[in-house]
């Protein structure tokens, strides 16, 4: 576990420092409360902190009100050191947003069973917020191209719809279909129709902006959403994934197989008031458009 230190007493800066190193611990050293607040600000700072009461700067009860106050996820958890020892004292230290609390002097075996447990809290917490977090991915996101899902994906359609109105910038939102794909099931099976899907999501992502959004909509069809795109901006990088497809097969397992897409493309100029279904639905009329005209192309529609 790593942990942070903030004590200005070198005697028991070193002592504490001695201690949780011989117990196995990676230790963040701070000699005052300014030193521990800008550590606490860092991305990887420690989850257990262990705070004098009195220090420069900023002081123990002051520190652990600021951190609580940062709402940080995972939980940080805080041990108060502190000569104070009246219930008042201990309960102020509490309601500041301190877990725990050691009396100075304290005593190595007393310090290492509190340790032990603000580590068995912490890991808990993170075994939590990572559960969490996984859920929601799975949640949100398609388990095969690991793309947002198709509920998900209309979310992100309706905040870039209100954004694109909001600000009045363009926006382009194109419905793609895999050519065929069935035929790559029936030929190559299943596994390799997998692999096809997978391979679309990975090159339809590394073929757009970040802050483009790409979902998969049902089947082997994608919706991808480009923010700021007017229909020249939002062809050249249709047309980037369409040409990347049709001049780079497919490797599988199974076999080496072309594989094209079709895609029906509208903008929503900046006057527009469009909902979700108009949108998809003029993507749609487009992208059969472009199955019925060849295939492995790109296709406009306007609103109605």
């Amino acid at each position: 576990m790593r942990i942070l230190i903030a004590e200005d007493d070198p005697i028991t800066r070193k002592f504490l420092e001695s201690h949780l190193k011989r117990w196995g611990h990676d230790i963040v050293v701070c000699e005052d409360g300014n030193q521990a607040w800008s550590e606490l600000n860092k991305g990887d700072a420690p989850k257990l902190v262990v705070l004098d009461w009195m220090m420069p700067g900023i002081d123990g009860p002051t520190l652990c009100k600021k951190i609580r106050a940062m709402e940080t996820k995972p939980y940080t958890y805080i041990i108060l050191l502190t000569a104070k020892s009246s219930q008042h004292d201990i309960v102020e230290g509490l309601e500041a947003g301190s877990d725990d609390y050691i009396t100075k002097p304290f005593d190595p075996q007393e310090l290492r069973v509190r340790i032990r447990a603000a580590t068995r809290i912490v890991q808990l917490q993170q075994d939590l917020f990572e559960a969490l977090k996984a859920s929601e991915f799975q949640a949100t996101h398609d388990s095969l191209t690991g793309l947002w899902n198709r509920h998900a994906i209309l979310e992100v359609l309706q905040r870039e719809l209100s954004r694109s109105q909001r600000e009045s910038r363009p926006l382009t939102v194109v419905m793609a279909d895999i050519d065929h794909f069935k035929n790559i099931n029936d030929v190559y099976g299943h596994l390799a129709g997998d692999v096809a899907l997978r391979e679309t999501a990975i090159r339809m992502t590394s073929g757009l902006r970040q802050y483009d959004s790409v979902g998969r909509y049902g089947g082997e069809e994608f919706l991808i959403i480009l923010p700021g795109c007017d229909q020249a901006c939002g062809c050249a990088s249709v047309e980037r994934i369409r040409s990347d497809f049709e001049l780079h097969p497919v490797v599988t397992a199974e076999g080496i197989f072309e594989v094209t897409l079709s895609f029906g493309a509208v903008v929503v100029d900046t006057a527009s008031q469009a909902a979700v279904d108009s949108v998809i639905g003029a993507a749609d009329e487009a992208l059969y458009r472009a199955k019925e005209t060849g295939r492995n192309r790109i296709e406009y529609s306007s609103l109605i």
